[in-house]
């Protein structure tokens, strides 16, 4: 049997195809697709929701020279088979692999990074306005294939509102309309789309069109499809794009060559901005990506005959520790309101949820309004816990600043996959929310050593009438036998091991690793102390004090960068506390000042020395006498 997919190097072997081939092809990207997502995991749905459309897109378009850029990135796997990359799909997510989203220095075909939502149109519409180098009076294309999910986010219709007023800007905006982001869409564009697309009435009409106009003579029929055309823009999603600016086109079926060819051919002989409509399904071709868009969504290895996903059992993740708890916080405070941003799965609150559904609250991909809705909600006495990723609250800073912190609003930030996240990578990764909420007056800022601790945490947070964080890593917890949740007053870490030689301040995930460490250099003679910081803002000053008036070596590790973080709080308050004298010794140990490769969290905080191993070997390296210089 031969394979049209073998054949195919780049966007210009697909365009030597004939259009009747096309389809097939689609079936062989679609059928490889699930084998290699199949052995590595990976972002599944997304991508098989546009294979055709992946294909139609560089077919029709002058890809790489017409920019075509893929909002976060999920489903972009076609798009990368097509574009060269297909024989290291198998390495996609893995350390020295390919990465999970476009990326700007894997190839030409990617002219924008991507991993955060809502950003294409704004990164499309700026390459389209940039001059071209040595032909200044010509335009590029700017083409932006969004869903209907990442609309949601306000930048995508501050995009819309710039581009819109450009009349003669080459701007394709192509929203790809599944009804299903990572989780169900909310807020009121979803449901509009959805209620026009489905209802009756638009239904009706265009069907009853297309009989009555297969009967009557051309002239007669044109005038029809104008009046049809009309009515139609009065019911659909178009009247909104077209007030916007945008010529809209659509909707159109984005599994079918028939539409999708003659459509981007006729839009691709206009110069100005343009909405194409695109309705496809998620998880297309996949029966179980198609009943369950959310669990294949991002998949781990599964079996791609019967879809059956690999189980893996242990302790509870991090996440779901949180979402229990703040079951039972809430089931003593009705005050306690749950808010995420588009996550109910990913933030665990879809738990928070079947218990309490009138108080829990899905914003939408809109991290700045989640923020701002909470200090409302605070506003009237309420007890607001916004539980995102740490690598999205980036987003929505400033409203952490002016909205909650200036006003001293009881807002509890839970930010989830703090640190290092593995797979995804540093577009996100949670390396620098200690160093940005530290520089924020009025916040309280904590990490958990462990489950008991976050437990422990979660029942302070929402007790203190101030705003806090709580940053909290990816993955299982570490199966410790469950506490009884106590109130930690504020500013007090404790120490969990007494050492002569050097003592450890750690936070948060790297508290255990610490302990591991010291443990094993016991062996060789070397004593180290181990101080579970637990609030990075306030600092336990009484205790660290007390620690470098007895000690010779002191090591901060946290797994944050260090411009800024936990470490940087410590030599700050040695400094202003004259403790820094030239006697003691310290190092700040965490995460470098760069962004780092996509991994498993073990293989990047082993490369980093955070983990017990590299801890051990630094150690070792610190208690070396220094060597004499040689004459």
């Amino acid at each position: 049997m031969s394979s049209y997919l073998e054949t195919i190097n780049s966007p210009e072997d697909l365009r030597q195809l004939p259009e009747e081939q096309l389809p097939e092809l689609a079936e062989e990207i679609r059928t490889f697709t699930i084998e290699s997502v199949s052995k590595t995991g990976g972002h599944l749905g997304a991508g098989l929701g546009v294979v055709e459309l992946t294909m139609a897109l560089h077919y029709i378009f002058d890809t790489p020279e017409d920019r075509l850029i893929w909002d976060v990135g999920h489903q972009s796997y076609p798009h990368k088979i097509l574009t060269g990359r297909r024989d290291q799909l198998g390495t996609i997510r893995q350390r020295h692999g390919l990465s999970g989203f476009t990326k700007r220095d894997e190839s030409p075909y990617d002219p924008f990074g991507a991993g955060h939502s809502s950003t294409s149109i704004s990164a499309a519409l700026g390459m389209a306005m940039a001059p071209v180098p040595d032909d200044p009076d010509r335009q590029r294309r700017g083409i932006a294939v969004i869903g209907d999910g990442a609309l949601t986010a306000g930048m995508a219709f501050e995009a819309l509102n710039n581009g819109g007023q450009l009349d003669d800007t080459n701007l394709i905006v192509v929203l790809n309309d599944n009804e299903m982001s990572i989780s169900p869409n909310v807020g009121a564009m979803s449901a509009y789309l959805s209620r026009i697309l489905s209802g009756r009435f638009y239904t009706k009409l265009k069907d009853g069109t297309e009989r009555v106009l297969g009967k009557i003579s051309e002239p007669l029929r044109n005038a029809a499809l104008r009046a049809e055309e009309h009515v139609k823009g009065m019911i659909t999603p178009g009247t909104l794009f077209e007030e916007l600016g945008f010529t809209y086109f659509g909707p159109i079926d984005g599994h079918d060559f028939g539409q999708l060819l003659p459509t981007l051919r006729n839009i691709k002989a206009l110069n100005r901005p343009i909405l194409l409509h695109v309705v496809t399904q998620k998880g297309k071709g996949f029966e179980p990506a198609e009943s369950n868009p959310c669990t294949y969504h991002g998949v781990a290895p599964f079996d791609p005959q019967t879809g059956k996903i690999q189980s893996s059992s242990g302790p509870p993740s991090h996440t779901k520790v949180f979402a229990e708890h703040l079951i039972e916080l809430a089931q003593q405070d009705a005050r306690i309101v749950a808010i995420t941003a588009a996550m109910p799965e990913g933030t665990g609150l879809n738990l928070f949820e079947e218990r309490f559904p009138t108080r829990f609250h899905d914003v939408g991909i809109a991290e700045q309004h989640a923020v701002t809705f909470a200090a409302g909600m605070s506003c009237e006495g309420m007890v607001p816990v916004v539980a995102i990723y740490s690598t999205f609250m980036q987003r929505a800073f400033d409203q952490i600043v002016h909205d909650v912190a200036l006003q001293k609003l009881p807002v509890v930030f839970a930010l989830d996959r703090a640190g290092l996240v593995g797979a995804d990578g540093a577009t996100h990764a949670g390396t620098m929310d200690l160093s940005f909420m530290r520089a924020i007056p009025n916040m309280i800022i904590m990490a958990p050593a462990d489950e008991n601790e976050l437990r422990h945490m979660l029942t302070t947070a929402v007790s203190l009438g101030r705003p806090v964080a709580i940053r909290y890593p990816r993955g299982a917890a570490l199966g410790l036998e469950a506490e009884a949740p106590i109130h930690l007053p504020v500013g007090s870490g404790r120490v969990l091991r007494e050492g002569e030689d050097v003592t450890i301040l750690a936070v948060g995930s790297v508290v255990h690793p610490a302990l591991e460490a010291a443990k094993r250099l016991d062996k060789q003679g070397i004593t180290v102390g181990v101080f579970d910081a637990r609030f990075v803002k306030p600092l336990d000053e009484k205790k660290i004090r007390e620690i470098a008036q007895k000690s010779t070596r002191i090591v901060t590790l946290e797994e944050n960068t260090t411009l800024g973080g936990f470490g940087a709080a410590v030599l700050e308050f040695l400094a202003r506390d004259g403790l820094l004298d030239g006697k003691l010794i310290v190092r700040n140990w965490g995460l470098p000042d760069r962004f780092l490769p996509h991994g498993t969290q073990g293989e990047i905080r082993a490369e980093q020395k955070i983990d017990a191993d590299g801890i051990v070997g630094r150690l070792q390296a610190l208690m070396k006498p220094p060597q004499e210089p040689s004459s």
